[in-house]
């Protein structure tokens, strides 16, 4: 079984997983950017049952989508103020991880067929989009749940300037 941990940077907080991620969106979008004060945001996401805090409590900060007008739940420790994970008004059962919080960045697979690019309209000029990977300008399906048709490049993708 798939084991790996994760926490903030005072320590205060530790959470685990117990598998691999259910899929992986890598997001691009302002709240995104603001939120990790960084280009785009690496969200493995897990089934609820998958995930739990292991040591101390978190913080809830209440963000409504400007995209989809649900609520977004950002979980962060009160006292060093990292952002762990989220979760969904709108995809209820699942968690995402900023994924730069786990103590190995790098344990979990990135396959094509389970990851996408979203919100790729604001993305950061010079940012690389892999080839193979779904990409959407926006979300990958619309308010009410339709699903878009994603974009593949044959060949890696430069963000140009607008």
């Amino acid at each position: 079984m798939t084991h790996a941990e994760g926490g903030c940077l005072c320590g205060r907080v530790r959470y685990a997983v117990n598998a691999q991620p259910s899929r992986l969106t890598i997001c691009h979008c302002k709240f995104c950017q603001r939120a990790t004060g960084s280009a785009y945001l690496v969200e493995p996401v897990f089934e609820d049952a998958n995930f739990s805090v292991t040591k101390g409590e978190v913080k809830i900060y209440d963000h409504r989508s400007e995209g989809s007008g649900k609520l977004v739940h950002v979980h962060f420790c009160e006292n060093c103020g990292t952002k762990l994970y989220l979760r969904f008004e709108r995809f209820a059962g699942a968690v995402g991880i900023y994924g730069g919080t786990f103590d190995d960045p790098n344990w979990f697979d990135r396959p094509a067929d389970t990851s996408k690019q979203i919100f790729l309209s604001v993305a950061q000029t010079g940012t690389v989009i892999p080839a193979g990977v779904n990409c959407f300008q926006e979300h990958a399906t619309t308010a009410d749940g339709i699903a878009i048709e994603p974009t593949v490049f044959a060949e890696p993708h430069v963000i140009k300037a607008r």
